[in-house]
């Protein structure tokens, strides 16, 4: 089961389309706001609901949406238990939307280890902003990338040093060497083949897809500036 989770943060307006297919939609607290204004009704609120409108929450379910309430002091954010609701659901996939960007640079970097949560292993779980996608790869898992040539792959180690590195279809190919906690050694990697690919032996990465940015043509002719 695919679901989408919408955290309380900024989507952008290519993030709709990711709302199309879901058979799962949980709002993480103050998120239910971006999903009313693109009419659509979440299955799921998760949180503390200190953010949520109490008479956006009344109407919601009054049609139907379940109310999963948590007190203000709490160990989890109200993201992370919007996830674990989509998993104790039966996801095998979960998108997770307006967790990346905005104000909020701790809630960012939190939603970002969010991935390397061990409980999360198994299942397919992304962040996604427009056309960028964040996903972990695990001890001796192999992730088939999604971009086309020219993308950007970013690779993070988190957790510790990744070791046995191995890429295919990259421009700066690895061939089981480690990736550093620190070092910037897997940052702005780019897709070559369709069929790209990364894989570790141990440890964790964030897999982070970037598409390519296209550079606007310079209206500056052979004589000259215009």
């Amino acid at each position: 089961m695919r679901a989408v989770v919408v955290a309380d943060g900024v989507p952008v307006a290519g993030d709709r389309r990711r709302l199309g297919d879901a058979e799962l939609i949980v709002a993480a607290d103050g998120g239910v706001h971006w999903l009313d204004e693109c009419g659509v009704r979440p299955d799921w609120i998760v949180g503390d609901l200190d953010s949520a409108h109490p008479a956006l929450v009344e109407r919601l379910t009054a049609r139907g949406t379940r109310i999963d309430r948590h007190p203000s002091s709490k160990d989890e954010s109200d993201t992370e238990l919007a996830v674990g609701r989509a998993l104790d659901s039966g996801a095998d996939r979960i998108d997770v939307l307006g967790a990346l960007g905005g104000e909020r640079l701790d809630h960012e970097l939190a939603n970002l280890l969010l991935l390397a949560d061990a409980r999360l292993a198994g299942t397919d779980v992304r962040l996604i902003r427009g056309g960028t996608t964040v996903r972990a790869l695990r001890d001796s898992e192999r992730i088939v990338l999604e971009g086309r040539p020219g993308d950007l792959v970013t690779l993070i180690p988190v957790a510790g040093d990744a070791t046995g590195v191995r890429t295919a279809g990259l421009r700066y190919p690895l061939r089981g060497e480690p990736l550093i906690v620190g070092a910037s050694r897997g940052l702005s990697n780019v897709v070559q083949d369709t069929d790209a690919w990364v894989a570790l032996e141990r440890g964790t990465l964030l897999v982070v897809e970037t598409p390519k940015v296209e550079t606007p043509k310079s209206s500056a002719g052979r004589g000259g500036q215009r």
